[in-house]
């Protein structure tokens, strides 16, 4: 073989390696099916999280999902960084990884870079709540239709967490306004 077509044989598996990025599935974790995409659209606010780069020190975190004009999901999060007094928000891209009845995405705030997103649990009844992970047990979210949820739910995802491989040691607890306190803008 050529150095030529080796080199290019080496950048198409590397360009296909960074094209799908690490969108698997972390052990013990399944998505979700009957998963309908309609419902999920809106706005869900962070009530847990494991630490990330991403959206370290922030509070009042929320996602906005909507229709992308290519049949994608246009992902909006938002958290404010009080340490600055400033809003913080990045926007992204996720795309189904497989059938769009099935609860696994991927997702790119970065170019051609995207990383799993699982919904593992999910209140099929009214999308209120959703247990999300990414590829690996270093992400995990708990989401919610509201800024607040029962201890019943928070104990629930903890020990589902916990059964798959998550540290649930290290959870933040996201801080949302109180009930009836505006949100910042």
């Amino acid at each position: 073989m050529s150095l030529h077509r080796l080199l290019w044989a080496a950048a198409v598996a590397l360009a296909a390696v960074f094209s799908t990025g690490c969108t698997g599935l972390p052990d013990k974790v399944q998505p979700v099916s009957g998963f309908e995409l309609p419902r999920y659209l809106g706005t869900w606010y962070a009530i847990a999280r494991l630490d990330h780069s991403f959206e370290r020190g922030l509070s009042q975190v929320s996602a906005q999902y909507s229709l992308r004009d290519d049949g994608g999901v246009r992902v909006l999060n938002r958290g404010f960084d009080a340490a600055k007094g400033e809003w913080k928000q990045a926007e992204g891209k996720a795309y189904f990884v497989g059938a769009p009845d099935v609860g696994h995405l991927k997702v790119s705030f970065f170019g051609p870079f995207y990383g799993g997103y699982v919904v593992f649990d999910l209140d099929k009844d009214g999308y209120q709540h959703a247990f999300v992970s990414g590829p690996n047990t270093d992400y995990l979210w708990l989401l919610a239709r509201t800024p607040t949820v029962s201890p019943a739910l928070k104990e629930r995802f903890v020990a589902m967490a916990q059964e798959r491989g998550f540290d649930t040691s290290g959870l933040i607890w996201v801080e949302h306004p109180p009930a009836g306190t505006p949100r910042q803008p």
